[in-house]
């Protein structure tokens, strides 16, 4: 039996099982001196997920990614993409990102940009292609300088494609662009993501975590505290709200609120946190005048807070 043939009876096995994880991080830490930027990251995100990775600012979050790139090496830990080294795995055009920032030639028409982004890779997509995925057909000959900040980012997005990487990250890829653009994008990457791309992305727009990632790292302070389905994240955050207009509000009457956690007054309108939302909305409709009462869990925004906050590191 030749190799060759051994080659061809072997793969008709499951192809899915034998591919590798996208990232796989254990133990990451990563220090500049007395600063301790990463502290132990133990992540594993698979082929064709999307994954919001979340923190507030000097979370690790940026870090975290300089590793997964390759642009950094770990203090301690090991950093596998796609089953090898982050430097091998973009050296085979596996790995693309889009910064929020930089790397655009302000004198270059956009298809110039593509162009010149093209001739970089051995083999890459046809720069058309990759402008009518981006949405940006439509500007193709205009100076990258008189491009808006949106336009711009969709700009990062085709040179990221141009590869047709199998993973794909994203720093704020929506920064600078209108509602309907920002659609148009996810929309995209969830196009991408069913033929199997894996994506990881860091934003400050909360909303587009809970619409669009199939899961939800939140990190603070160099390490994971939390990971699940955007659901499961929001579950981790106890009570609920009641919501409110209560006409002639007074601080005696504020102080008279059964069960109260914590309370956001903005004129007639009170926003009560609770772990017994009944008893609140009981009281508030048969001892004030309350109306427009609406009883919701905890967002996502709520959890973000509540599960990076400094608070909780202290109570924990």
């Amino acid at each position: 039996m030749t190799v060759m043939e051994t080659t061809q009876q072997r793969q008709p096995e499951s192809r899915v099982d034998q591919i590798p994880p996208a990232i796989r991080l254990r133990g990451v830490t990563k220090s500049f001196g007395d600063v301790h930027a990463v502290r132990g990251i133990d992540l594993t995100v698979r082929s064709g997920e999307i994954v919001a990775f979340l923190g507030p600012n000097g979370a690790g979050k940026t870090t975290t990614i300089d590793m997964v790139l390759g642009l950094s090496e770990p203090t301690e830990g090991e950093v596998e993409v796609y089953g090898m080294t982050p430097r091998r795995a973009i050296h085979h055009g596996l790995v693309s990102a889009v910064m929020q920032t930089g790397g655009l030639l302000k004198d270059f028409t956009v298809a110039e940009t593509l162009r010149y982004a093209a001739s970089v890779f051995a083999a890459s997509e046809p720069v058309e292609d990759a402008l009518q995925r981006a949405g940006i057909a439509g500007i193709a000959q205009q100076m990258v300088g008189k491009c808006s900040g949106g336009e711009q980012q969709r700009l990062r997005f085709a040179m990221a494609l141009l590869s047709d990487p199998e993973l794909l990250i994203l720093d704020e890829p929506t920064t600078g662009m209108d509602v309907e653009g920002r659609r148009d994008f996810w929309n995209a990457i969830r196009e991408d993501a069913a033929k199997g791309r894996t994506v990881i992305f860091a934003t400050h727009y909360l909303e587009e975590a809970d619409l669009y990632a199939d899961r939800v790292v939140l990190v603070r302070h160099g390490q994971v505290v939390a990971d699940g389905t955007s659901a499961q994240i929001k579950s981790m955050a106890t009570g609920r709200t009641v919501t409110a207009t209560v006409p002639g509000l007074t601080d005696e009457m504020v102080r008279s609120i059964p069960a109260v956690e914590g309370i956001d007054i903005r004129g007639e309108r009170v926003i009560i946190t609770s772990k017994d939302t009944d008893a609140v909305a009981r009281h508030l409709l048969t001892a004030t005048g309350a109306r427009d009462l609406e009883i919701a869990a905890q967002g996502l925004e709520d959890a973000f807070i509540a599960l990076t906050s400094d608070e909780q590191e202290k109570e924990s």
